[in-house]
C-alpha cells in the first residue's frame, strides 16, 4: 500500500510544454519573443547577436557584449580591408521642430564655441554633415557637463521651420531631455502613448484558446473564432515607460520635442568598402508627382 501511494505521488504530471515543432511555428515564436521583451527591449538584430554573442542587459536593452568565438581577427580584417557594421539603435533620438532662429538661440545656452563645433556650424546647419559636441546645463559652461551627443539637421526646404535630430546615449537621455524641456519651456504633452506595451498582454493570453482537431494543426483562436496573429509591438524603449507621453510642445516658443527612440534605426559602417556597400544596398526611389 505504501509503495502504491508512493508511486502515485511520484507520478509525473502530464507535460504542458509544446513539442519543438509547435514551438518553432511562426505564430508561437512571435508570441514568445514578445513575452521575453517585457523587461528589456530587443534590437532588430537581436536574434543574430544572440546566436553569436554573450548578451548583457544594460540601460533597458538586451545587447551583445562579446563574441562567443574568436572573431577579433575577422573584425579587424573587416575594418581594415572590407566593411564592418555595428548596430547602434539603442542610442536615443530626440527630435526638435520649430523656427530655426528660436532653436539656435536656446541651443546656444547648452553648448559653447570654446569647445569647438556648435549647432549653428554652417556645414552642419545645411544638413550635409553630422556634428558632435558636448552639452552642458543651461548657462553653466564650463561646469555641469551633461555629456557628448551627435546631431544632424534636416536639409532646408525653403522655410524657416527646421527639424533637428539629437542622438544621446541611453544613460544620458533623461538628463538631456529634461534640460531641453526646460530651455524650450516644453511642459505640455502633445501626444500620449496609450497603446499596449511590447508583447501580448496577460489578458490577451488568457483569451487565447488552443483548438485541437484530429489531423489538423493547432491554431490559436479567440472567442469569436477568428485567428489571432500576435504582432511585435515596439512602443517606447528601454528608457521610457510605454504609457508616458513622448512628445511635448511649448505654447510660448512653438518648439516641439519628440522622443523618437527605437523608431529610427542607426547603424555604423566602418572600413574602406563602406561606401560601396551603401551604394549597392540603397536604391534611389523614383520621383512621383501627384
Amino acid at each position: 500500500k505504501k509503495q502504491a501511494e508512493k508511486a502515485v505521488h511520484q507520478k509525473k504530471e502530464q507535460s504542458k510544454t509544446k513539442c519543438r515543432k509547435a514551438r518553432r511555428r511562426h505564430i508561437n515564436l512571435v508570441a514568445e519573443f514578445n513575452r521575453r521583451q517585457r523587461k528589456n527591449i530587443w534590437l532588430e538584430t537581436h536574434i543574430w547577436h544572440a546566436k553569436r554573442f554573450h548578451m548583457v542587459k544594460k540601460w533597458g536593452y538586451c545587447l551583445g557584449n562579446s563574441p562567443t568565438e574568436k572573431s577579433y581577427r575577422a573584425c579587424y580584417r573587416a575594418m581594415t580591408k572590407h566593411c564592418l557594421l555595428q548596430d547602434l539603435s539603442y542610442y536615443c533620438c530626440l527630435e526638435l521642430t520649430g523656427e530655426e532662429n528660436e532653436l539656435l538661440k536656446q541651443l546656444g545656452r547648452i553648448c559653447s564655441i570654446d569647445t569647438g563645433l556648435t549647432f549653428q556650424e554652417a556645414c552642419c546647419l545645411s544638413g550635409r554633415f553630422e556634428g558632435s559636441l558636448n552639452l552642458y546645463r543651461a548657462d553653466r559652461y564650463p561646469e555641469d557637463m551633461l555629456g557628448p551627443v551627435t546631431f544632424i539637421w534636416r536639409p532646408r526646404d525653403g522655410s524657416e521651420h527646421r527639424q533637428l535630430w539629437i542622438w544621446v546615449h541611453p544613460a544620458l537621455k533623461q538628463d538631456v531631455l529634461k534640460e531641453l524641456q526646460a530651455i524650450f519651456q516644453c511642459s505640455e504633452p502633445e501626444e500620449i502613448c496609450i497603446t499596449e506595451p511590447v508583447t501580448t498582454s496577460i489578458q490577451e493570453e488568457k483569451q487565447l484558446e488552443v483548438v485541437m482537431s484530429p489531423g489538423k494543426k493547432r491554431k490559436k483562436e479567440d472567442k469569436e473564432g477568428e485567428k489571432i496573429v500576435p504582432v511585435k509591438k515596439i512602443i517606447g524603449d528601454g528608457t521610457r515607460d510605454p504609457f508616458q507621453s513622448y512628445s511635448w510642445i511649448s505654447q510660448t516658443t512653438g518648439i516641439a520635442i519628440s522622443d523618437r527612440s527605437m523608431e529610427i534605426l542607426r547603424y555604423r559602417l566602418i572600413g574602406p568598402s563602406s561606401h560601396s556597400v551603401l551604394t549597392e544596398t540603397l536604391k534611389a526611389a523614383s520621383i512621383q508627382t501627384v
